[in-house]
């Protein structure tokens, strides 16, 4: 609940009627006001406090948005571990909650790896084939869950976001994009999705609200390359090879922009996914296209640095 996602989530879940009390943990205070939401400042590694926390509150609904994007606020090893902890202590606790109906948690389209060769748009039922860090790590998060939800006998939904860009929202992506040089894959610029963080946020209220029993897709219509996003905002390209990309991600580490695997992929083979079922099952239309996101990625002020 601390972070921008969650932080919005809980404030969009303040405003539906068919919610009562609500409680959320996070490692860092919301970044909302919110009116009636009970907060825990709490780690991951805080184990038997969460599940105390939670099992107190003996939820009907569980959301879980714990998850560390490599390189987004913190590098891999830490994102790795975070992850873990909070993943295993939180669904471990919904498990405990002899009033849970559903669970919701958040996943990505990284689970499905690499694009083979066209850009291919995976269906859910597509088989799980993670080729990154990030994406095992979210394979896990869905296994986890899933043979929680088996065991007690709940809903359990899966949201696989296409990669969330939003004003505020910490992204390797978001930040490569946004740096004067942007490299770009000469032999293969393939196109990829995004999803504006308000339109995820949206999502996992209806998934919540539908008590989701499957995983879905979330990704804003349309698609874009990285030169095409690198032309619309205004950057100088980078053309690259494979060699090169090592020498390019060194350079954007210093710059402040790590280039963590799943990103690479990204660059590389593009990243799409079909997000029609998202429409049947929950009845979730995106309000942004996905250029429309990226043109408010760029639309963002940037930070100027003011010498003493």
């Amino acid at each position: 609940m601390g972070g921008e996602l969650g932080s919005l989530v809980a404030a969009k879940l303040e405003a539906e009627p068919w919610v009562g009390a609500l409680v959320g943990i996070d490692v860092d205070p919301p970044r909302r006001r919110l009116r009636k939401a009970e907060f825990h400042l709490l780690q991951p590694s805080q184990r038997e406090r969460i599940v105390e926390v939670v099992t107190k509150f003996n939820p009907h609904v569980v959301i879980n948005l714990s998850v560390w994007e490599p390189d987004a606020r913190t590098g891999l090893a830490h994102a790795r571990q975070f992850t873990a902890d909070a993943t295993t202590a939180i669904i471990g606790a919904a498990a405990e909650c002899p009033a849970l109906e559903g669970m919701v948690v958040r996943s990505g389209i990284e689970v499905y790896g690499r694009e083979r060769n066209s850009p291919t748009r995976p269906i859910e039922s597509a088989p799980l084939h993670p080729t990154s860090e990030y994406g095992h790590m979210l394979a896990n998060i869905e296994r986890q869950a899933r043979e929680v939800g088996r065991r007690v006998g709940i809903a359990v939904g899966k949201l696989r976001l296409a990669p969330v860009l939003g004003k505020h929202v910490p992204s390797p992506l978001g930040r490569l994009l946004r740096q004067p040089v942007v490299p770009f894959s000469l032999l293969a610029d393939a196109p990829f999705a995004v999803i504006e963080d308000g339109d995820a946020a949206r999502a996992f209220v209806a998934a919540a609200a539908h008590r989701l029993d499957e995983p879905v897709n979330v990704v804003a219509p349309g698609a874009i390359t990285a030169l095409q996003a690198i032309i619309r905002g205004k950057r100088i390209p980078l053309p690259l090879v494979g060699p090169e990309w090592a020498i390019a991600g060194r350079l954007s580490h210093v710059m402040g922009a790590p280039i963590p695997g799943h990103v690479v992929e990204l660059m590389h083979r593009g990243r799409l996914a079909d997000g029609s079922k998202a429409v049947e099952v929950l009845g979730f239309t995106p309000r942004l296209s996905t250029p429309e996101v990226i043109d408010h990625l760029f639309a963002w002020e940037s930070v100027v640095r003011i010498g003493s």
